[in-house]
């Protein structure tokens, strides 16, 4: 029996999904969530084969439930009417996706790629098919979007100073610009920097090699950025650092 779980705001589409799959594909379980933050308990909990997620919806978008999951050992499949970028990057990161209302014969191809899928090695599945995914959706998309504070900032990559972690936040410091403080530890915020300009130089450190401005020499070193802050280095990632920086 394939475990199922759909994720979708409108309680209309979460019904017709369910429908179609008892009609068409049969020897499912289903749990309907129309609530991102119940989606996540289910899904942690209940350890789905597959999940049926809408990107668009009101307490939190897609892209983040799907951040925030503890378990990711399922295959994805996006219901939705986005945006032909985000379309496009999904597609490139062979993650599949029906757009709606859901084709019975798009739906019964997808699922059928599921359970062939379900046979083979975890390189299969979503965790680093997420990652190429916000990879390829970063490169459709210049800019980066951030959820805080009531709002959604859309920040140029090259504004972006470092990021600084403190436990469960972490803020964004932007050149010329008002601080950020989100409400995610950095390891979930870093997800939204997969440019080549961004790196991770200490647990609490991820920067942006355009403003580093000095290096200074210790056990792991600090860097100078260019709003005069300083970023401790790791001492494992000193060597990496050197390569990307140039340095001798």
């Amino acid at each position: 029996m394939l475990k199922i779980v759909i994720v979708d705001d409108e309680m209309d589409a979460l019904e017709a999904l369910e429908w179609k799959l008892n009609r068409y594909i049969g020897d499912v379980s289903i749990i309907k969530c129309d609530k991102a933050k119940d989606a996540i308990l289910q899904i942690n909990t209940t350890k789905p084969d597959l999940v049926f997620l809408d990107i668009e919806m009101p307490e939190m978008d897609g892209f983040t439930l799907l951040e925030r999951l503890d378990y990711r050992e399922f295959q994805l499949i996006f219901n939705t009417a986005y945006s032909d970028f985000a379309l496009k990057a999904i597609k490139v990161s062979a993650i599949d996706y029906l757009l709606k209302p859901v084709d019975k014969d798009e739906l019964i191809e997808a699922v059928n790629k599921v359970k062939k899928l379900q046979k083979v090695d975890k390189d299969h599945l979503i965790e680093d098919k997420l990652q190429s995914f916000l990879f390829n959706l970063n490169k459709q998309n210049e800019k980066i979007n951030i959820s805080a504070d009531g709002k959604v900032y859309l920040l140029e990559k090259n504004d972006v100073v470092m990021l600084k972690s403190d436990k469960s936040y972490t803020t964004i410091y932007v050149n010329n610009g008002p601080n950020i403080l989100v409400s995610k530890t950095l390891k979930e915020v870093e997800k939204k920097f997969s440019f080549s300009q961004f790196f991770r130089v200490h647990n609490s450190y991820l920067i942006n090699l355009s403003h580093v401005k000095e290096y200074l020499k210790g056990f792991g070193g600090e860097l100078i950025m260019s709003n005069g802050m300083t970023a401790s280095v790791s001492r494992n990632k000193k060597n990496e650092l050197f390569k990307r920086l140039d340095l001798n």
